[in-house]
């Protein structure tokens, strides 16, 4: 499975961006999908992911600004992130994991929030 994703750049405090991630090879196999971002000088986090039935999670600091959703034929998943802070400017990661236990990651996107 390779990622690719898109959508990063600079946006003002209270805007909004959308992340897409689109996955290749074995769609199929994939379980859960999601989103993870690393801000400079902190470690990697979860900030949502989706199961291929649609169950989602997301982390306490976006909960009711971000949306994640999927396209299982396609292999997309998206990040819909509204009233952005500055304290979610980082590097954004896609990630899937398949039925067998394994991850994989693609490259980041960058996210800043700035005025």
């Amino acid at each position: 499975v390779q990622l690719q994703a898109c959508g990063g750049g600079l946006v003002q405090p209270g805007g909004s961006l959308r992340l897409s991630c689109e996955a290749s090879g074995s769609i199929f196999s994939i379980n859960v999908m999601g989103w993870y971002r690393q801000a400079p000088g902190k470690q990697r986090e979860a900030v949502a992911t989706i199961t291929r039935g649609g169950s989602t999670n997301y982390a306490d600091s976006v909960k009711g600004r971000f949306t994640i959703s999927r396209d299982n034929a396609k292999g997309t998943v998206d990040l819909q992130m509204n009233s952005l802070k500055r304290e979610d400017t980082a590097v954004y990661y896609c990630k899937a994991d398949n039925y067998f236990g394994m991850g994989y990651w693609g490259a980041g996107t960058l996210v800043t929030v700035s005025s």
